[in-house]
């Protein structure tokens, strides 16, 4: 039987030659979301500015750079709450793009707001940028010429699966005043036939405008994705173990999750007590039916990665260890101390996505208290596991080499700054523990966040991905994000032009060149 179990692992590891490419030779990269890019228009788009930030990457001597989900965010502004697993977020579109392509002339965007540089404002983004987005789908529909609409309706076929699906999602909830889904009209919440035939054909024209916007986004995209390949960069995205109740995947999905009846969750997500919460987290997620999922060959699920794959390179899966076991909490509690843990189904899973695509790469967010059961999916697939430079500087030892099959960042988004977090580490370890840190990291000598980054890059992990706030030394107030807060500060944040500058691109790329990486 363990020879059965060996031959198999090896067997998914040779025919996976881009895994092994990723454990070829040490390398590194930059986390940084489109949205904090740089602009005039409000927010980071895939336009000349996210180019210029893969020359900056080639500059400095980066393979990667990796991102946050770019789906279309439900509430919160947040990547990890979009009302599609498969859907991209317009504001991201870039409006100098559109003006390119002859579907916007410069005047359009006339009077364009005074934005902020260091944070977006969605509110007034939106406001303006929407109604300008829609001019461009319509004037696609009117002008487009025969090759372009004919890449138009071929994108349209190639994603039939979910498109239609998604723009008469986002169709009915206008028309159902933005509630849930689960609190439409009968006929629409069940998925009566012949009134969403009816809604197709009433609101045929706002139905494709949406789907004109997928394409428009699907297009640039793939000019930035092979602009990148050009400079030897590879996007590295980031899928959600779980999605959001108010989606189109969960209305026209509704067998694959645990609802009721009337198609409210039974179920929510989350994680139990520990000694940082005694009470235990609640996330709110609606939870998988994995038996389900499994009688239908996995099929969203499949469909879910290939999508993503078309978009970038390597995928790191948020929360992998939730393709183990999870933390199940009855729907209507309010904390999460009467969850159980209940196995999931993300061996059989991977066994079928790694079947039908022998190039696929995942990088898995293992972090918790489930990462044993998880290490077991890891190490059958030769999947790379994570660990965050911050974390280990809580422990009582200083921290020791990690092991190669690793990707070490020195923060994520959920994490303050390096200096941030330096800076409250008094309130929370030892004085000594602190000085212990201060004499490890040199920082008589050197500032905190080039220690860290270079202790990262000297390592033994194969992959080191460094937050671009940290790259900058910025403070708290430059944070993407604070778990368990909602605040116009979280996924707001943007880096001001010409911060990257010259001086620091060139000792990026000497200390990563020194960390033979």
């Amino acid at each position: 039987m363990l020879k059965e179990v060996n031959s198999q692992k090896n067997n998914y590891a040779s025919k996976r030659k881009l895994q092994q490419l990723l454990k070829s030779k040490r390398s590194s990269g930059i986390l940084f979301h489109i949205t904090s890019l740089p602009g005039p228009y409000g927010i980071g788009e895939i336009g000349k500015e996210a180019e210029l930030f893969i020359d900056n990457l080639a500059d400095m001597g980066q393979q990667y750079w990796q991102i946050l989900p770019t789906n279309n965010p439900e509430t919160c502004n947040s990547p990890y709450d979009t009302n599609s697993a498969f859907a991209q977020n317009p504001l991201l579109i870039s409006l100098e793009g559109l003006i390119e392509d002859g579907l916007l002339k410069k005047e359009d965007l006339d009077p364009i707001p005074n934005f902020k540089t260091k944070i977006i404002e969605y509110k007034k983004l939106k406001d303006w940028k929407s109604s300008i987005l829609n001019k461009a789908a319509i004037n696609f529909l009117n002008k487009a010429e025969n090759l372009l609409l004919d890449k138009y309706n071929n994108f349209c076929s190639d994603n039939d699966f979910w498109l239609n699906n998604y723009a008469l999602f986002m169709v009915i909830k206008e028309m159902q005043n933005n509630r849930k889904w689960s609190d439409w009209e009968e006929q629409y919440k069940f998925l009566n036939l012949e009134s969403l035939s009816e809604v197709s054909e009433k609101y045929i024209s706002e139905i494709e405008e949406i789907k004109v916007l997928q394409f428009l986004f699907h297009k640039q995209w793939e000019r930035l994705k092979s602009y990148a390949a050009g400079k030897d960069i590879k996007l590295i995205g980031d899928i959600p173990i779980y999605i959001s109740f108010n989606s189109a995947d969960v209305w026209t999905n509704q067998s694959l999750f645990k609802l009721d009846e009337e198609c409210q969750m039974l179920f929510q997500s989350g994680c139990p007590p520990d000694h940082f919460m005694a009470s235990g987290q609640l996330w709110g997620h609606p939870i998988y039916d994995w038996n389900k999922h499994e009688e239908t060959g996995f099929r969203w699920w499949a469909n879910r990665i290939r999508h993503l794959m078309k978009y970038v390179d390597v995928i790191r899966v948020d929360h992998f260890n939730g393709f183990a076991k999870y933390w199940e909490v009855p729907a209507g509690d309010s904390n999460a101390v009467k969850g159980k843990w209940v196995k999931a189904k993300g061996l059989e899973l991977l066994e079928k996505v790694f079947k039908e695509n022998h190039n696929l790469v995942l990088i898995a967010e293992d972090l918790g208290e489930a990462a044993e059961d998880a290490k077991l999916i890891r190490d059958k697939f030769d999947i790379p596991g994570m660990d965050v430079l911050q974390y280990v500087f809580y422990n009582d030892e200083l921290p020791s080499q990690f092991k190669k099959n690793t990707v070490l960042y020195t923060g994520t988004h959920d994490n303050d700054t390096l200096n941030g977090w330096y800076n409250t580490l008094a309130n929370e370890i030892s004085k000594s523990h602190k000085n212990n840190i201060s004499k490890f990291l040199d920082l008589e000598k050197k500032d905190l966040h080039w220690s860290m980054i270079e202790y990262s890059l000297q390592s033994k992990a194969m992959i080191v991905m460094i937050p671009v706030q940290d790259l900058l030394g910025l403070g708290s107030e430059s944070r993407m994000n604070t778990p368990g807060t909602i605040s116009d500060q979280n996924w707001s944040w943007r880096m001001e032009p010409d911060l990257l500058k010259d001086l620091l691109i060139k000792k990026m790329k000497l200390i990563t060149k020194e960390a033979k990486r």
